[in-house]
């Protein structure tokens, strides 16, 4: 049975990484949270990110940047090859200079490993309650509190409901009512292998993308150097969303037949495949309902091309706690602040992601000629300055994310 003072909390749907992230964010800034979570059980699937420096601002901002460092993998740099030549186009140096200028690493780490960051802290935090196989399917508010309906029939009731329940989110549903999300029509095939598998000739300390005509092909270190994580992709023209769906690596092949046998023994390597079709969304500005908000993925999913998905729900986490802290008394003027600060950034991050694919991921001719040759004219003073807008060099303020 709910009490008043039960009900005096923040609900947040889904316990991703956004979603516990803005639960800490919130609860260290005295909010009482409350995390419904569809899955029987909290954890993540996949396999590796990346994660900027805006990572790891978040990090510091919410408490657990000591714990983050000490699990994730330091890359010495970002390398783009030319998938059809296996000559290397450019690369990106993550040493001093680049932290220097950024206050933070560049770093890989294991989804799992992230979500388990915060899994943790959660869980140890006085102020944030976890609720397991309570799928939030919709909402309704009244003057005093939101209820969030969960799958089971059962109800729960807040001050405010935060939907961070990705991709399919229900509370977007609701909110913005813009149906299912759009299908790129490119499919990502991902494998974690030991370490030692891994071709030496390529087995780089470094996030490493090998770019072909309407293909791509990552790999980086996780785990401290135990294994590998294999992300390739096709521009296949695929129709049908899909996840984690198991394919055999003849098929796997398919995509790649006209790549350099460099960047092709990637996908020999590789083992026990499985497949994504990759959506995201157009931006929408409405995220905001009365004391209802969406976050991460159900606001801006974006496609995995600038490598920011995560970043940015952690971005979102903290504006949030921001914001709730500096209108403590009137929900619905904070979450409209969270909104305007992040919804411009967030967009920019979510059509570069799309542009990126096209112009820089996947031409051929001419055009990727043309990427290689501007692209190589450009020193490292020149690639960070233009990553600038998105690593900041003094962390929360200069990024405009969090207060």
């Amino acid at each position: 049975m709910e009490t008043d003072d039960d009900a005096n909390r923040i609900m947040i749907a889904g316990g991703g990484i956004g979603g516990l992230a803005a639960a800490l964010g919130l609860a260290r800034r005295g909010r009482a949270v409350l995390i419904l979570e569809k899955a029987p059980a909290l954890g993540e699937i996949g396999a590796g990110i990346q994660l900027g420096p805006n990572a790891f601002h978040c990090f510091d901002a919410l408490g657990v940047g000591e714990v983050a460092r000490a699990m994730a993998v330091y890359i010495d740099a970002l390398r783009l090859m030319d998938a059809l030549t296996a000559e290397e186009i450019i690369h990106v140096d993550l040493g001093e200079k680049f932290r220097a200028r950024f206050k933070n690493p560049y770093a890989v780490v294991h989804r799992g490993d992230l979500h388990g960051v915060f899994l943790r802290a959660c869980r140890e935090h006085p102020r944030i309650g976890l609720e397991v196989d309570s799928e939030v399917v919709g909402y309704a508010q009244d003057s005093r509190y939101v209820t969030a309906r969960l799958a089971s029939g059962a109800t729960r009731r807040g001050v405010c409901l935060i939907g961070a329940d990705g991709l399919w989110s229900n509370v977007r549903k609701q909110l913005v009512g813009d149906g299912p999300p759009r299908v790129a029509g490119h499919t990502t095939y991902r494998s974690v292998i030991p370490a030692n598998q891994m071709a030496e000739d390529i087995r780089w300390n470094a996030a490493t993308l090998w770019a072909g005509p309407k293909c791509h092909l990552v790999h980086y270190p996780l785990s401290g150097w135990k294994v590998f994580n294999l992300v390739i992709t096709a521009h296949n023209d695929a129709r049908e969303p899909a996840a984690g769906v198991p394919i055999p690596q003849d098929e796997v092949l398919k995509g790649f037949a006209h790549i350099h046998p460099k960047a092709r023994q990637i996908i020999h390597i590789g083992k026990d495949w499985k497949y994504w079709v990759l959506c995201d969304r157009d931006p929408v500005e409405n995220w905001v309902d009365g004391r209802v908000a969406l976050l991460g993925d159900a606001a801006h999913p974006m496609l995995q091309y600038m490598a920011q998905g995560a970043c940015m729900a952690m971005e979102d986490a903290v504006c949030l706690a921001h914001m709730v802290d500096a209108f403590p008394e009137d929900l619905e003027q904070a979450l409209v602040a969270y909104r305007n600060r992040r919804v411009l950034r967030t967009t920019r991050v979510q059509l570069l992601s799309r542009a990126m694919g096209e112009h820089v991921y996947h031409p051929d001719g001419a055009h990727a000629h043309l990427r290689n040759s501007v692209m190589r004219s450009k020193t490292q003073e020149d690639w960070y300055e233009s990553l600038a807008w998105l690593y900041g060099s003094n962390g929360l303020e200069d990024n405009n994310f969090g207060g």
